[in-house]
C-alpha cells in the first residue's frame, strides 16, 4: 500500500487459504477483476484468529469485506469421512492443517465484527457460501443448519461464479446506491419478495425429511440463470432471499479474465515456510472451461458453476500457454488441460442455451440426450496446438475425462482418444466409474460399465501400439447411499475380474452440502421416488465398505499387540 500510495483500500478479501495468485483461486480472481476495473484491493490470507494483529494491519475498507473460507468448505478441509481431523491441508505452507478453522466463514465474519463495529457490508463467497446459502444438511453437526448468512450475521452472500456480481456490489457501493436486489446473491429480509418461490421453511425442512426434499428439489430447480426463479425461506421470523443467478459469462469475459497479470506463485512471505503442494497442482495447468452437464448426484458442481459448459476461445488458451514458457519456473510442462471434467470442452446443447437446462431430464443420465452434439474436435485440436508451441515439451490432461462421451462420440471420439493416449497421458489417466452396481449407479446418476469396459480395451490397445506402459487409475466410493456390503463385494470382484486391478483410489463418501446425495443421506430416501434406501450412519460400517474393496494392511503397531497375545 505504502510502495502504491494507497492510504486505504476500498476491498480487504479474507481467505482460508494461502495467498497464491493463479487463475484457479477464487480469492485470486475476484482481486485481479476488482483490480482491473480500478478498485484498491487487499488480501488477508489465513488470519490469526485469537489475536487482531492480522485482521487489522490493512485497516478498514471503504467498500466492503469480501470472506471465503477457501477452496474447500472448511469441514471437508479439516475432517475425514470418518469425521477425524485431517493432519494435512495442500492450500497452507509446510502442509499442516493449522491455519484453516471449522466453519471458517463464520469464524471469520466474526473477527472482522469484533474488532469493526460498525463496519462496512461483509460479503460471503467462495465454495463454503455457496453450497450452504439455503437452509442445508450438516454432517458434521448431524443436523440441518440455517443458510450461512444467518449463522455467520453477514450482510450479503454471493453465490455461484462471483465476478460480474462482485463487479456490480462494488460499482453501487462507490456510488452510494442499495446492494440489494442484485443477481447472484442472497440476503436477508423481513418478508417474502411478490412472485419469488417459496421453500419449506428452515424449521419443516429440519423436522420432516418430506419437506426437506421439496426444499431441496426447489432450490435445485432454479439454479439456471434463463429459467430461474427467486427463492424466498423462512428462518424463525426473517426471510433468507435468493434472487436468481446472473447470466453465464461470455466467452469474452473468461477470455479477459484468463489474460489478468497472474504471478502464478505463492506470496512471498511464505518463502522458507514449507513446501504449498496446492502451487504445484495449478501452478501451470489451463482451466479452459466452467460449468457441467453430468450431475452427478454426489456432486455440487452444477449447483455452484453451473449446469451448462462455457468456454474459453483457442486462442486465449492458447496465448496462455505461451505467456507460461516466459515464467521462470516453467519448465517444459503442462499437467493439465481441462475444466470440470476436461472433454466438454467446445460444445453444449442449443436448446439449454436458448431456453435454459431441462428440469425434468439430463445430458447423460440415464443415456445421452440426442440433444447434446458431443464433439472432441475441438478439444482434439487445442491439445494438438499447445504440445506444439515452442518451450512445451509435454501437455497432460489430468484433471479426469468423461469415458462415455468419449464411446458416444462416433465422428471424432476414436481420433480424440487416439491423440490423448499417444500424446497427453502423464502415465496413467484417472478415471472415475465409481461403482459397478446398476442401482447404486443408478442413485449416483451414472451410466453402467458397458462403455468403460470398451475404453479399457481401446486405451491399452493404442498404448501397446506406442509402446508405452501406461495405465488407468479408477476411482470409487464407499459406503454411497444405497450402497451396502454385498455391493462392495461385487464391487471387488468386478475390479479383479474385468479390470484386472486390486483398487487403491477409494474414497468413503462424504455428504457435502449442495447434492442430492446429501439428501439421500440425511432423509434415508431415494428424493426421486420416495423408497427407503440402506444408509451406512455407523462409522463401523462405513469403514467396514471401504474395506472390503481395500482390506487394511495392519500397522506395526497392531502386529506387534497381536504377536504378544
Amino acid at each position: 500500500m505504502r510502495a502504491r500510495g494507497w492510504e486505504t483500500l476500498d476491498v480487504i478479501l479474507i481467505s482460508g487459504d494461502a495467498y497464491i495468485d493463479a487463475p484457479q483461486i477464487g480469492t485470486a480472481i475476484i482481486g485481479r477483476v476488482l483490480e482491473q476495473a480500478g478498485y484498491r484491493v487487499g488480501v488477508i490470507a489465513q488470519p490469526d484468529t485469537e489475536s487482531p494483529a492480522d485482521i487489522t494491519r490493512l485497516g478498514e475498507p471503504a467498500l466492503f469485506w469480501g470472506v471465503t473460507a477457501g477452496s474447500v468448505d472448511s469441514m471437508v478441509a479439516n475432517y475425514t469421512a470418518l469425521k477425524k481431523r485431517r493432519r494435512s491441508d495442500d492450500y497452507t505452507p509446510g502442509g499442516e492443517n493449522t491455519r484453516r478453522p471449522d466453519r471458517a466463514s463464520i469464524v471469520f465474519s466474526n473477527l472482522i465484527r469484533r474488532h469493526f463495529k460498525p463496519t462496512v457490508p461483509i460479503l460471503l463467497g467462495g465454495l463454503e457460501a455457496s453450497l450452504r446459502r439455503v437452509a442445508h444438511y450438516d454432517y458434521w453437526s448431524d443436523s440441518v443448519r440455517r443458510s450461512l448468512l444467518f449463522d455467520a450475521k453477514a450482510d450479503l452472500l454471493v453465490y455461484g461464479m462471483g465476478e460480474r456480481t462482485v463487479l456490480e456490489i462494488a460499482h453501487r457501493l462507490r456510488e452510494g446506491s442499495t446492494v440489494y436486489g442484485i443477481r447472484g446473491t442472497c440476503e436477508i429480509a423481513k418478508e417474502a419478495p411478490v412472485g419469488y418461490l417459496v421453500l419449506p421453511s428452515y424449521e419443516e425442512a429440519r423436522s420432516d425429511p418430506e419437506a426437506f426434499i421439496r426444499m431441496y428439489k426447489g432450490f435445485y430447480d432454479n439454479t439456471d440463470p434463463v429459467t430461474a426463479k427467486g427463492l424466498a425461506q423462512r428462518h424463525g421470523d426473517r426471510w433468507l432471499v435468493q434472487h436468481p443467478p446472473p447470466a453465464y459469462e461470455t466467452q469474452d469475459e473468461l477470455d479477459s479474465w484468463s489474460a489478468l497479470p497472474f504471478a502464478r506463485d505463492a506470496h512471498p512471505s511464505y518463502r522458507g515456510k514449507g513446501k504449498l503442494v496446492a502451487l504445484d497442482t495449478i501452478r501451470f495447468s489451463l482451466q479452459t472451461h466452467r460449468g457441467c452437464y453430468g450431475e452427478c448426484n454426489f456432486c455440487a458442481i452444477a449447483v455452484h458453476e453451473g449446469r451448462r459448459v462455457r468456454w474459453r476461445s483457442e486462442r486465449s488458451v492458447l496465448d496462455e500457454a505461451a505467456g507460461l514458457t516466459k515464467h521462470s519456473a516453467f519448465r517444459g510442462v503442462i499437467p493439465d488441460v481441462g475444466g470440470p471434467t476436461a472433454n466438454m470442452y467446445g460444445f453444449e446443447c442449443t436448446k439449454k442455451i436458448e431456453k435454459g437446462a431441462c428440469t425434468e431430464k439430463r445430458c447423460l443420465y440415464p443415456d445421452l440426450c440426442t440433444q447434446l452434439p458431443v464433439d472432441h474436435s475441438r478439444y482434439t485440436r487445442l491439445l494438438g496446438k499447445l504440445r506444439r508451441i515452442e518451450g512445451v515439451r509435454h501437455v497432460f490432461v489430468a484433471s479426469g475425462i468423461r469415458h462415455d462421451m468419449v464411446q458416444r462420440d462416433e465422428r471424432c471420439g476414436m481420433a480424440f482418444m487416439d491423440e490423448l493416449v499417444r500424446h497427453h497421458v502423464s502415465g496413467q489417466l484417472k478415471l472415475a466409474p465409481e461403482h459397478s452396481a446398476d442401482d447404486v449407479l443408478a442413485l449416483m446418476g451414472k451410466g453402467g460399465t458397458e462403455d468403460l469396459l470398451d475404453f479399457r480395451e481401446r486405451f491399452f490397445a493404442i498404448s501397446r501400439e506406442t509402446g508405452k506402459k501406461q495405465f488407468l487409475t479408477y476411482y470409487f466410493i464407499a459406503a454411497y447411499p444405497g450402497s451396502e456390503e454385498r455391493h462392495m463385494h461385487a464391487l471387488r470382484e468386478f475390479a479383479s475380474r474385468r479390470l484386472d486391478i486390486h483398487p487403491e483410489q477409494v474414497q468413503i463418501f462424504t455428504p457435502t452440502p449442495g447434492t442430492w446425495a446429501s439428501v439421500m443421506y440425511h432423509t434415508g430416501r431415494n428424493p426421486f421416488t420416495g423408497e427407503p434406501l440402506a444408509v451406512a450412519r455407523d462409522l463401523a460400517d462405513k469403514q467396514r465398505q471401504k474395506d472390503t474393496l481395500v482390506p487394511r494392511v495392519p500397522s506395526q503397531h497392531s502386529r506387534e499387540r497381536r504377536r504378544k497375545r
